[in-house]
């Protein structure tokens, strides 16, 4: 993208890679095909609305959302108003979301999370919290000094946890709306069964007979509330911890796989790509393991 007023970028001079960036949008042509980027990206829409493609899923997204997808996530929007708004990017190895999930908490919840929709809705307190923080990070990018790093990620974590605590809070009351009905009874189970089995069970009928379901009306269940296939759920599990051990460990990939369940190194490999658009190896190589953030 042209640099520009609104364009900021920073880049490890390690290894020439985007350490952070943030710009503005003012039509949709950064993001109307499919993305599949290696490092985190937040896209607050300020203006306009659409739908948006992410691994198996679309939503409607409207104006004062924000959209967060985590590395190698692959989505694309598609604007049916002419969409503007501000973007973030930022690579694990200048912020790592999972390792700092203790400060920041928002892996599971704005990032990582298979069981919600890729955004947070932005009330009145978030956005003027948004628009200060974005204003700091301009200044502190134009200001080559000591420690630079150290008050970017400060203000990376405001932000973070900002939408990571709107999200909780959107989550909560949507749970309530819909706890008199059977259905979310089923589906909290089914998530304690899917984070509890994810590493030994892998096929959709094995969590219908923990559930003492029909795969049939399982399948329809997931469908309508989660807008994934059942199959779909269980391999974002996977795949997720698979990063997770990737990013963190220096395990060898069949270490790895074996852990999740795969006795084929080769198989799980396939399985990775197909998921994640790029090998194990590579995802380790371009995400980068243990290191900064």
């Amino acid at each position: 993208m042209m640099m520009d007023k609104d364009t900021f970028t920073l880049v490890n001079p390690q290894n020439g890679n985007l350490a952070f960036k943030l710009f503005s949008i003012e039509n949709n042509s950064a993001f109307d095909h499919i993305q599949r980027l290696n490092y985190y990206t937040l896209i607050w829409i300020q203006k306009g609305n659409g739908s948006v493609k992410v691994d198996f899923s679309e939503y409607d997204f409207v104006e004062n959302q924000l959209l967060a997808f985590a590395p190698y996530q692959p989505f694309m929007l598609t604007a049916a108003e002419a969409i503007e708004g501000k973007v973030i990017h930022f690579h694990p190895d200048f912020f790592c979301v999972i390792k700092h999930h203790q400060e920041v908490a928002c892996n599971g919840v704005l990032f990582n999370n298979i069981y919600e929709p890729p955004y947070v809705t932005i009330d009145e307190t978030a956005g003027a919290t948004f628009q200060m923080v974005m204003e700091q990070m301009k200044i502190e990018m134009q200001n080559p000094v000591l420690a630079q790093y150290e008050l970017l990620i400060s203000y990376l974590k405001i932000f973070l946890i900002t939408a990571a605590r709107l999200k909780k809070e959107q989550q909560t009351v949507g749970q309530t709306q819909t706890d008199e009905h059977a259905a979310p009874f089923i589906l909290q189970n089914l998530k304690n069964h899917i984070e509890l089995h994810y590493k030994t069970k892998h096929s959709a009928s094995d969590y219908a007979d923990l559930l003492h379901m029909s795969p049939k009306a399982l399948a329809k269940i997931t469908k309508s509330y989660f807008n994934k296939t059942l199959t779909d759920l269980i391999a974002e599990r996977i795949i997720i911890e698979a990063k997770r051990e990737l990013y963190l460990t220096n395990k060898a990939v069949k270490e790895i796989a074996y852990e999740l369940g795969y006795q084929d190194e080769y198989y799980f490999s396939r399985f990775f790509k197909t998921n994640a658009a790029v090998s194990p190896q590579m995802y380790r190589e371009t995400v980068g393991f243990g290191r900064g953030g």
